[in-house]
């Protein structure tokens, strides 16, 4: 596996082609400690054995599809499911597959790029589909460029998975959270989509005011407006440390699993858009490019 590391006066980050992973975000907290704010593994090829998404970009479609199939005009592609769901681009995605190191540099606003040419029907994806991601830095932001292009009509939604953590707590229960958003999207017991949009207002998924995250956990799809910025904050009152995420992305998928105390913000799509007419089209044709541009801007907060 080969590993990039890019560093500026804020930010330490190091990547790796497996999965174009992000392995470390490292920054000083308010007492000057160096804290990795994502979760991951020490040894690269550790990544080879997880089934977590830890740091990668994940797709040709992230989150879930439904039916285990979907249709472009009158023909219909059948794809990898387990119960019902299409998860994270099927079986071997974009998170587990090896991507060319395309570019880098380390100037001033240091960056690196990787692509991915996924082919033809690959886990059953019309089109092929060059796929890039570039991670740079930006003083103390972040920025996540993913681009895609196809030959053909295909769908696509790209996002990176990391595992956000701000501080060493053993729990997220004194973790602060904002995410601006009014709406949600309904699930089902296999966190698919109903089609139906509902209110967080005065529910448990409602943290638009500030607030410790307390006992509730997320696997969440909200609305979000992306003129907003940001969308979505996370404060340690530990580290210090916050985290703005902003994205032109019309979905924040917001998910802290019950196992780890970690919390990702996946800037995408609607979950299952191909299959539910009233969502953003996830519709990719020739000649266009595909664009997931998200920051991540990391401050210190007393």
């Amino acid at each position: 596996m080969q590993q990039v590391s890019l560093y500026n006066d804020v930010i330490g980050l190091s990547t790796i082609d497996y999965g174009a992973i992000i392995q470390k975000i490292l920054i000083r907290d308010k007492n000057g400690r160096q804290q990795n704010c994502v979760v991951g593994f020490e040894a690269p090829e550790d990544y080879l054995k997880d089934h977590r998404s830890l740091g990668a970009c994940v797709g040709r479609y992230a989150g879930r599809i439904s039916q285990g199939q979907f249709s472009i005009g009158e023909t219909v592609y059948p794809i990898y499911e387990e119960d019902g769901v299409h998860l994270h681009g099927g079986q071997h995605g974009f998170g587990r597959r090896f991507w060319r190191l395309a570019d880098k540099a380390e100037t001033s606003d240091p960056f690196v790029t990787y692509e991915y040419i996924s082919p033809h029907l690959e886990e059953g994806y019309p089109g092929k589909l060059t796929a890039r991601v570039t991670y740079q830095l930006l003083g103390n932001t972040l920025k996540v460029l993913h681009t895609a292009s196809a030959d053909r009509p295909t769908i696509v939604n790209l996002t990176n998975h990391s595992y956000f953590v701000l501080d060493d707590e053993p729990t997220l229960d004194d973790l602060v959270l904002q995410i601006r958003s009014e709406k949600r999207l309904s699930t089902d017991e296999k966190l698919l989509p109903t089609g139906s949009i509902e209110s967080v207002v005065n529910t448990e998924y409602d943290f638009r005011i500030s607030k410790r995250l307390g006992g509730v956990r997320l696997d969440t799809p909200y609305i979000v407006d992306p003129s907003q910025k940001p969308i979505a904050v996370a404060h340690s009152l530990l580290s210090g440390i916050q985290l703005s995420v902003s994205s032109n992305q019309p979905s924040l998928v917001v998910f802290t699993p019950q196992d780890l105390a970690a919390i990702c913000f996946e800037t995408q799509n609607y979950p299952d858009a191909p299959n539910q007419s009233s969502f953003p089209s996830s519709l990719l044709l020739p000649g266009e490019t595909y664009v997931n541009e998200s920051f991540f801007t990391f401050d210190l907060v007393p």
